[in-house]
């Protein structure tokens, strides 16, 4: 039954239930193709992990200038990267330091 501690209590407790449910880390997919990188997502947060994915006929790299990630990619193939700290990161290919992109990690 219902009372009304009971009704004070439950808007509180679907806030806490709804921030947890947003804080579950995501996979964001991002393609290597016709020597670039597409979009990279603008809602990354730490603990959520980047599947990079070389659609490419030629090797591929996503790495950060800062050192927080370095995936080597062979032709079709796919990797992850876990999103451990918050910051932006300049990424770029070591093959081909013509291809970059920025990310964006949020807290």
């Amino acid at each position: 039954m219902w009372n009304r501690r009971s009704l004070l209590v439950l808007p509180a407790a679907l806030a806490v239930a709804a921030g947890c449910a947003r804080s579950r880390p995501r996979v964001h997919v991002v393609r290597i193709s016709g020597m670039a990188f597409d979009t990279l997502p603008t809602d990354a947060r730490v603990g959520d992990v980047i599947e990079w994915v070389n659609a490419d006929p030629v090797q591929h790299t996503a790495t950060a200038r800062d050192g927080a990630f370095d995936v080597d990619l062979a032709p079709g193939a796919r990797a992850r990267t876990k999103l451990a700290a918050p910051g932006e990161h300049e990424v770029y290919c070591r093959y081909h330091p013509a291809m970059t992109a920025r990310l964006e990690v949020k807290a």
